[in-house]
């Protein structure tokens, strides 16, 4: 047996001056200087654990761990950058070479260098939730499946079967008879489309976004030496927002781990809210069990709300059994106002109560963008919005396509995605589909042309070779002279040589050669899309090569952005926003409103019963309230008029009944 000797790296000059002590509580100190080995680190709402998690980076690097060997997962882009860019402020080591990013965009990066040992080639495309769909698509037409009955899901539906399945690391049964049980006659053809999705996807060289995951995940379970390699650089996995991790996540983390890694997971299983999705509390809830000689860390001060607001939270989620137990502390002096409890008397006074008090709040100082309306379900805000709209309330709503995912954004990139990426057909069905006179059937009889013209063989093609490829499709004869002007934009997208130009470039040649006229003619706005890219090539200033510049965009499009408001700091206005958008924020004063029994929690938990299910939806109580810094207003309404049904009356939430009256002030509204 071998024996092991840790080699450690000393150079004082890479060491700050960081004085943790007196940096961090003492809770955090802990967590932060915590021997090598796994940790769970247990962060309660707005108690500092980006603070925690960034310190322990820089904890690490100051004790010599290099920045190549320590590896952080997040959610979403944003946090990791965040993260990041603390740490760099806070040590004098470079930081480049700390691996820190999303689960997706790490499997991204590993796969790079690995694909051909999970089928595909190098320069694979991601497809978004799009391009998945125009794929399942295809793979639909050409099943010979009877999609006509009612019982056989559409692409979309089909893509977040084959996503739950993949994530849940569940079977296809499992997934169809738990979540889309409507769907269990037809159950021998989706597995069959699941089957020619898989190979299509091989054939096109393309993945999507779960399988950055899945098949990193292949990877290192089917390839030893790779799994070591990768264990052996990882001396120190950081995981943030593990309450929110699925199964696939989890084994991703113990493949890159190993048995014996160093481990650290922060997270707190109250806030723990997305199940639909995937997410499973029982990661972190079993994490001590699975890891045995884990160390829990418990941090509970909490520095962004009132006391008030804080005894109310720790009452709130007081009643789910499946937790570990902690309560917050505030960190704030007593003395803010207790949070109230607002009946009204239907959804037109809740609006106009709502509307009244934030007007109220911004002639007391507070700005409109410190005010935040929550609710379970966006129809809960239409009257709110209505009611806002007609006092002249500015607001912002969290609906709405992200800027990476509108279509003209999307065009611009199917150029630039079939340029590195010869085999996409997604990518070439949507560029010809942009002529006029082709439609699927024309565009699919140009894609087997194009396969048989030998483009998808030669990994460079020289541009005369592309050209003329290009030209020899025969598309229809009304669309001829369109298509040479698309011709030409591709041929300017590479060299002479057949390399393709920087990514800017790129989306300058299909802006002014083709796109812009096709624009004019396709969206009436086409001037505020031709401004978005143009901040579109500033933003692909960042990047020298095409495939760096789709892989993020990709990634910024798809299921690990952050999905939450536009952190617009100019524009004062109040947020309407769902529960699960608002999870990580916090504002002065927040509005919950709508909370009576069936709306929350939702009716569909209530009439299933499921014991788990209720708990979630607790748990999306406490993170409502949790997001209040000085004053919380619980509002519901007590009869809401349906057109079938007539008046209902409503009783409050069973979530609001079961906290103590002393921890809230109970309002009585009347009419003026």
């Amino acid at each position: 047996m071998p024996r092991e000797y840790t080699l450690h790296t000393s150079n004082p000059e890479r060491r700050s001056a960081i004085d943790y002590r007196a940096e961090l509580n003492d809770q955090q100190y802990e967590a932060v200087t915590s021997a090598p080995g796994q940790a769970l680190v247990i962060a309660g709402a707005g108690s500092g654990k980006t603070r925690t998690l960034t310190y322990r980076v820089a904890w690490l690097l100051d004790n010599g761990i290099l920045p190549e060997n320590i590896l952080l997962l997040t959610f979403t882009n944003k946090a990791a950058r965040e993260m990041l860019e603390r740490v760099q402020g806070l040590v004098p080591v470079e930081t480049q070479q700390l691996w820190g990013g999303t689960f997706h965009s790490i499997g991204n990066r590993i796969l790079r260098h690995h694909a051909e040992f999970v089928g595909f080639r190098k320069g694979y495309s991601i497809m978004d939730r799009e391009d998945q769909k125009s794929l399942m698509d295809t793979v639909i037409a050409s099943s010979g499946i009877d999609t006509s009955s009612f019982h056989f899901p559409k692409s979309t539906v089909l893509c977040e079967i084959f996503s739950l399945l993949t994530n849940t690391l569940g079977g296809l049964h499992e997934v169809i008879a738990d979540r889309f049980e409507h769907f269990i006659r037809v159950e021998d053809q989706i597995e069959e489309v699941w089957r020619l999705y898989e190979l299509k996807k091989r054939e096109t060289n393309s993945m999507d976004f779960d399988d950055l995951l899945a098949l990193t995940v292949a990877l290192l379970e089917e390839n030893p030496d790779v799994r070591e390699r990768f264990q052996r650089q990882f001396q120190f996995v950081l995981v943030d927002e593990f309450q929110d991790t699925n199964s696939l996540q989890c084994k991703m983390i113990d493949m890159l781990v190993g048995e014996d890694g160093n481990l650290m997971v922060v997270g707190d299983d109250a806030q723990s809210i997305y199940s639909w999705r995937g997410a499973d509390v029982q990661n972190i809830l079993q994490f001590p069990e699975k890891h045995h000689r884990t160390h829990v860390h418990k941090i509970e001060v909490n520095y962004r709300s009132v006391p008030e607001v804080l005894h109310l939270a720790n009452a709130a989620i007081a009643n789910n059994s499946g937790q570990i137990r902690k309560a917050l502390q505030p960190a704030r002096p007593v003395g803010g106002m207790l949070p109230a409890l607002v009946p009204l008397d239907n959804p037109g006074a809740q609006a106009a109560f709502v509307a009244q008090r934030i007007l109220e709040l911004r002639d007391e100082g507070v700005d409109f963008r410190e005010m935040a309306v929550l609710y379970r379900a966006h129809f809960h805000s239409l009257e709110i919005q209505m009611e806002l709209t007609q006092r002249g309330i500015p607001y912002q709503i969290t609906s709405g396509l992200r800027f990476f995912e509108q279509a003209h954004v999307k065009d611009v990139a199917a150029f630039m995605k079939l340029i590195v990426n010869r085999h996409d057909e997604v990518s070439f069905m949507r560029i010809v589909r942009m002529i006029p006179g082709v439609g699927n059937a024309s565009a699919g009889r140009l894609w087997t042309d194009w396969r048989k013209s030998g483009m998808l063989t030669d990994e460079d093609v020289p541009r005369a070779t592309l050209a003329a490829a290009l030209h020899g499709l025969k598309v229809p004869k009304k669309a001829t002279s369109v298509w040479e002007q698309f011709a030409y934009t591709l041929e300017e997208l590479v060299t002479e040589e057949g390399k393709p130009v920087p990514p800017r470039s790129m989306i300058q040649s299909v802006t002014e050669g083709v796109y812009l006229d096709y624009m004019k003619s396709k969206f009436e706005n086409y001037e505020q899309r031709e401004q978005d890219l143009e901040q579109l090539a500033d933003f692909a200033d960042n990047f020298r090569e095409p495939l760096e510049f789709l892989g993020q965009l990709a990634l910024l499009s798809g299921v690990d952005t952050d999905n939450k408001p536009a952190d617009d700091g100019d524009k004062d206005a109040v947020t309407l926003t769902t529960i699960h958008q608002a999870k990580g924020l916090e504002w002065h004063a927040v509005f919950a409103v709508w909370l009576a029994d069936g709306m929350f929690p939702h009716s569909r938990v209530i009439e299933e019963g499921a014991f788990g299910a209720l708990e979630e939806e607790r748990r999306l109580f406490y993170v409502t309230i949790t997001r209040a810094k000085d004053e919380l207003y619980m509002t519901y309404p007590l009869i809401w008029h349906q057109a079938r049904d007539g008046n209902i009356m409503q009783k409050p939430s069973r979530f609001v009944a079961e906290l103590p009256k002393e921890l809230f002030e109970l309002w009585k509204i009347k009419a003026w």
